[in-house]
């Protein structure tokens, strides 16, 4: 990773069906969002953190998202759709790249943690804006478009004990 300044000024934007998605299927594991936001903001200034999250009614979810706040995340909740053939649907890929645009302006980096690589070209569209963008994701989950995309991507699965409950 290139050397980072105090001075820059951070936004975090946490995909946290993806993450909670990759750390089961791979380790069983929750994120600890606390370890996340620490190693993304990394002794910058941070402007803004959103973790944009699903409402599942799942009966701890409240606790987890009362969780995110306290940790310092805005967190950002999508009810799920659920379709007429039964399917359900519930993403935040447009809201995130909304949010990540809308931000652009305001911060020198720019933290996507995802591995989803349907957020390419918003990364390419960043950096084009002269926005740094770092994604923190698990390698063996994450688009390979993607971590090329980007300014640097930090691989949590070399130090998944970090970033993992």
């Amino acid at each position: 990773m290139p050397p980072l300044h105090s001075s820059q000024r951070v936004a975090v934007l946490a995909d946290s069906q993806n993450l909670y998605h990759s750390a089961h299927s791979l380790y069983s594991r929750n994120i600890d969002y606390t370890a996340l936001l620490d190693a993304a903001v990394f002794d910058r200034e941070l402007v803004r953190a959103i973790a944009y999250v699903i409402r599942a009614d799942s009966p701890a979810e409240e606790d987890f998202f009362d969780a995110l706040r306290d940790i310092g995340f805005e967190a950002k909740i999508k009810e799920i759709k659920t379709f007429t053939d039964g399917t359900k649907k519930a993403d935040w890929d447009v809201g995130i790249s909304l949010d990540a645009v809308t931000l652009a302006s305001h911060v020198d980096t720019l933290v996507l943690c995802s591995g989803d690589g349907d957020f390419t070209r918003l990364c390419s569209h960043l950096r084009h804006e002269g926005v740094r963008v770092e994604v923190f994701s698990f390698g063996e989950s994450s688009a390979k478009e993607l971590r090329e995309a980007a300014d640097s991507f930090i691989d949590m699965s070399e130090n998944p004990d970090k970033y993992l409950l």
